[in-house]
């Protein structure tokens, strides 16, 4: 199976994704990239790296471990074969913050709505 990863852009042009990764140190970025070309690559995902956060209108996590953190990048399908990530974060609790989740829904939204005016 061969998914295309695109990263979500702003109507403004910022990419949020793009921003955290930036931010993460080349050891952690090297497996977040890694764990991306698993998404590429394979047709079933393990859950250990994909999961879909219930209660969400199609929000994914990307979930990378690396040292005693916990790295998420949000993300959602387009299509079966195009996915696209949203934001970011290292995540501090057990629970996924509401308001990550939101904001990962709202970006799906603008995402979707702008692409129909393509």
């Amino acid at each position: 199976m061969n998914r295309t990863v695109i990263f979500y852009k702003t109507a403004d042009g910022k990419c949020p994704v793009q921003e955290f990764l930036d931010s993460l140190s080349d050891k952690v970025a090297q497996k977040v990239l890694w764990t991306l070309r698993l998404l590429e690559d394979l047709e079933k995902l393990p859950s250990t790296y994909f999961k879909k956060l219930t209660g969400t209108d199609g929000i994914w996590e990307c979930r990378v471990q690396y040292g005693s953190n916990i790295y998420r990048i949000f993300c959602f399908f387009d299509t079966q074969a195009v996915v696209i990530l949203t934001h970011g974060l290292i995540k501090k609790t057990q629970k996924t913050p509401k308001q990550e989740i939101d904001r990962a829904e709202s970006y799906r939204k603008d995402f979707l709505s702008r692409r129909k005016k393509i």
